[in-house]
């Protein structure tokens, strides 16, 4: 979908970067990147900053940012939806691309541009909870890299109770201890 999205509008100022969210770092991800043979940049985020700096709680999300660095929709599920029916799953893809081709060709006059207060009314509260929540994923994943497991369990447990709607750090907790811990491929 990005590949295909990429390469028709890169002409046009148009990047894609992708971001594997991973504690376990490249080698976990080198592999089905690789396999995918993306002409894109492609990051891998093991220490999980873009997740709690754009609020992310789960992939695929995208957040919509402009060539002067400004946030012009903020992160969303980037055009998935989990349904048994395959056409609503297509169009929903198809809304979500042609979405982003407008903003390509129209820029701020695209429809599906947010203004700053419109950006903001979409932005999921960032409250006390969830910031204790990642010094509890960043500490636990600390410990467990350490050798300190259990007491590293203990602090990603808390973080997935803190912040139940992270399926990030219920995912990485499991995967941590076994590739296919959360129930799929790495």
């Amino acid at each position: 979908m990005w590949q295909a999205l990429f390469e028709e509008l890169q002409d046009q100022g148009f990047m894609v970067v992708t971001v594997a969210m991973d504690s376990r770092g490249v080698d976990a991800v080198r592999g089905p990147i690789q396999r995918a043979k993306t002409t894109y940049t492609s990051l891998v985020d093991r220490d999980h900053v873009v997740a709690e700096l754009y609020n992310m709680v789960n992939v695929p999300q995208a957040v919509w940012i402009d060539e002067s660095g400004k946030i012009v929709r903020p992160t969303e599920v980037s055009g998935f939806q989990v349904s048994f029916n395959l056409r609503k799953v297509q169009r929903t893809r198809r809304r979500y691309l042609d979405a982003i081709r407008d903003w390509v060709e129209k820029g701020h006059e695209s429809e599906h541009v947010f203004s700053e207060a419109e950006a903001r009314d979409h932005l999921s509260p960032f409250t006390a909870e969830i910031a204790l929540a990642h010094a509890n994923f960043h500490l636990g994943r600390y410990l467990w890299e350490r050798g300190d497991r259990s007491e590293g369990a203990r602090f990603l447990c808390n973080a997935v109770e803190l912040h139940p709607d992270s399926w990030n750090f219920f995912r990485q907790m499991k995967n941590l201890e076994h590739i296919l811990g959360s129930g799929g491929p790495a």
